[in-house]
C-alpha cells in the first residue's frame, strides 16, 4: 500500500521511512506525485495544522496522507519560534538557528529549556481524519551550534536531556529513538497497521 508523506523536504521523507520501516508500506513525497500545491498552516497550534494539510493532501490526491506540523517550543521566548519555526527567519536553516541564538544571548543555561513538539495527523483518501498523535521531546539550546550531519532545522542547536551533544551530532537510530518526531509516528503504528 502507498501512503503519501505530505513533504517534499527529502531529510524529513527519510526519517518517516527510517521510523516506519517496520510496516510493509511504500511512502511517496509530493514530488514522487507531482503536487508542488504548498497548503499553508493558518493555524495557532501544531494539531490544528497538521489535521489541516492531512485533509487537504489527502483530498487533492485521494491517497492516505499523513504528515505533520512540528516545531521548536523555547520558555525564554514565551514559546516561539513555535508553529512559526520554518518561517522563523528568511534563508535556510542556518540563518534560523543563528537568529535563534541572537535573541538567547545572555540567557544562562538554566534559562534555555526548549522542546520539539511534532503533532502528526493520517487522513484517508476522502480527507476524513483517521489518527492524530503528538509527540515531544525535551532540551535546552545550546550556546553554538554543534557538529554533526544528522538533522536539519535547529537540530544543530537543540541538546536533548540526558544528552551532552546537539540533536545533529547523533547517530540516525539515536534521534529517531527520542526524537518528536519518532515519538508522534510510533503512536501512529497501531492505527497504520490496522487500516493496511
Amino acid at each position: 500500500m502507498d501512503i503519501l508523506i505530505a513533504t517534499s523536504n527529502p531529510g524529513k521523507l527519510r526519517e518517516y521511512q527510517a521510523l516506519l520501516s517496520e510496516l510493509n508500506l511504500t511512502f511517496l513525497s509530493l514530488r514522487d506525485v507531482n503536487v508542488n500545491l504548498d497548503v499553508p498552516e493558518p493555524y495557532e497550534t501544531f494539531t490544528e495544522n497538521a489535521e489541516h494539510k492531512a485533509r487537504e493532501y489527502a483530498k487533492l490526491t485521494g491517497m492516505v496522507t499523513l504528515t505533520d506540523d512540528s516545531g521548536l517550543v523555547v520558555d525564554a521566548l514565551g514559546g516561539r519560534p513555535g508553529v512559526y519555526s520554518a518561517r522563523y527567519a528568511p534563508g535556510t536553516d542556518a540563518d534560523r538557528y543563528t537568529k535563534l541564538l541572537e535573541e538567547l544571548v545572555g540567557v544562562p543555561e538554566e534559562g534555555r529549556t526548549a522542546r520539539f513538539v511534532c503533532a502528526a495527523a493520517l487522513a484517508a483518501g476522502d480527507g476524513s481524519l483517521i489518527d492524530l498523535q503528538v509527540g515531544t521531546v525535551e532540551g535546552k539550546i545550546a550556546f553554538a551550534p554543534g557538529d554533526g550531519a544528522n538533522g536539519f532545522g535547529f537540530d544543530p542547536v537543540f541538546i536533548p536531556n540526558g544528552f551532552d551533544v546537539t540533536l545533529n551530532a547523533l547517530t540516525m537510530d539515536e534521534k529517531n529513538a527520542i526524537d518528536h518526531r519518532g515519538n508522534a509516528l510510533r503512536l501512529l503504528i497501531p492505527t497504520l497497521r490496522k487500516i493496511t
